[in-house]
């Protein structure tokens, strides 16, 4: 039997955020196992807690979807490390933990029941091209002259990340799933007007084995926050506000600070116990 927890992440009420199941010590499971729980749990991610194989790693995590295995995704970082420090873990360097995962090394902090990931450096990143924005456009039912601008943003995943108008577009969006073939993970985010609960709308679409919308998604915050900070396009310190369309109130708070942008959220544990595999 090993410990189970589904953590809440993105929010500080449980049943309004994205949640991750996690399952502690985890070292005696195979791939195929683990494949198995997460098309079980049928979440958007389920991790898996083990041991560290570098030594300046607090732990290991691996994360699967229904469809395949991530090197990286945001929401479950969070979400794992809430439940990690929850069962007593304790960072090997007081005020950071460290996640290894396929990604490499992610550093966190804590403050309370909210936690930041640094976000990691993009895999791609650059100018979308106009074949691949057409075929982006329509996937969202957009003209192409819909779109302020766009970017790769892949920290793992594989985003494209595109920029509407305002908030007011972004929620306003009806995807057409059958035209995401090609490009299966697409970010949209628009800005709010000022003085908004939120400075940014941001909605997530995906489409591995069937097409969804993810109701909120760390590692896309990550990446747009990667391209709209430097370039100008939103200030050093904002609020994200996602999966509204959804009747989730989910919450991203992205901070650049010292070289590094930080992806924060509240967590919320609504689940413990044992699983048997």
């Amino acid at each position: 039997m090993l410990s189970f927890t589904q953590v809440d992440v993105f929010t500080d009420e449980l049943l309004f955020g994205n949640p991750v199941a996690v399952v502690h010590g985890a070292d005696g499971l195979s791939t195929e196992q683990m494949a198995a729980f997460a098309r079980w749990t049928n979440l958007s991610e389920t991790t898996f807690l083990l041991s560290p194989t570098d030594p300046a790693a607090d732990y290991r995590l691996r994360i699967f979807t229904t469809a395949r295995e991530l090197p990286f995704a945001g929401h479950p970082t969070i979400g794992s490390a809430r439940a990690w420090l929850a069962a007593g873990g304790a960072p090997k360097s007081g005020g950071r933990l460290v996640q290894e995962c396929g990604a490499g090394l992610v550093s966190l902090r804590a403050n309370g029941s909210r936690l930041a990931f640094a976000a990691p450096p993009l895999l791609r990143d650059g100018p979308v091209s106009p074949s691949t924005l057409g075929a982006v456009a329509a996937s969202l039912g957009l003209a192409p002259d819909d779109i302020v601008d766009a970017q790769w943003a892949d920290n793992g995943p594989g985003w494209v990340a595109v920029l509407l108008a305002d908030a007011e577009a972004v929620l306003a969006l009806a995807p057409d799933p059958a035209a995401f073939v090609e490009y299966t993970t697409v970010g949209v985010v628009g800005p709010h007007p000022p003085g908004a609960a939120a400075d940014f709308e941001i909605r997530a679409f995906v489409a591995d084995d069937a097409f969804f919308e993810d109701p909120v998604t760390g590692s896309l915050n990550a990446a747009i926050a990667q391209w709209l900070i430097p370039a100008g396009k939103a200030p050093a310190t904002y609020t994200a506000a996602q999966g509204t369309k959804l009747d989730r109130r989910g919450r991203v708070h992205i901070e650049q600070s010292d070289g590094e942008i930080w992806i924060g959220g509240d967590t919320v544990i609504g689940i413990t116990g044992t699983v048997d595999l």
